[in-house]
């Protein structure tokens, strides 16, 4: 093995600098498990007159979210690192904190639109991180999951009014 495969990874992106981004990518997946349980207890538990709209669109955010979980962990798997797995370790890396017992409209929305400024504030530092070790991948995955949660934020914020 030469010195350049050995301070590389299996894609040929460098091991150290892999590091630190797996690390960036395992606290937004913590985030990502808290909001998509946030999400969960949101559609169970809504209440009031918007129960219909707003238990279909939890449901929404929750199955993308689960989609985007995997992703994101597969990446970190991708860059020759594992992914946290266990709800104690989301819970200790996590800035989302997990929500009880909330069924008012109003305060579900904003909750969920906080719980994705955070994950939208990770993810363009993973981005920032990613364009630094020329991780096109990375970059391509954060894009995109960015750009589908500006979206849901101007639209649930036009929902509140």
């Amino acid at each position: 093995m030469s010195k350049k495969e050995s301070k590389t990874n299996r894609i040929g992106l460098e091991t150290e600098k892999t590091e630190k981004l797996a690390k960036k990518l395992n606290k937004l997946l913590a985030n990502y498990q808290l909001y998509y349980q946030n999400l969960r207890g949101f559609h169970w538990n809504i209440k009031g007159k918007n129960f219909f709209e707003l238990h279909v669109k939890f449901e929404e955010l929750y199955t993308e979210a689960q989609q985007q979980i995997d992703e994101i962990a597969e990446r970190i798997l991708t860059l020759g690192h594992q992914p946290l797995h266990t709800f104690s370790d989301y819970l200790s890396v996590s800035d989302i904190k997990e929500i009880k017992g909330v069924s008012k409209d109003e305060t579900a929305v904003k909750t969920v639109v906080a719980n994705l400024n955070t994950l939208l504030e990770i993810e363009r530092k993973v981005l920032d991180l990613a364009g630094e070790q020329e991780d096109e991948g990375t970059t391509d995955l954060i894009s995109g999951l960015v750009s589908g949660q500006e979206k849901h934020v101007w639209m649930l914020t036009a929902w509140l009014g």
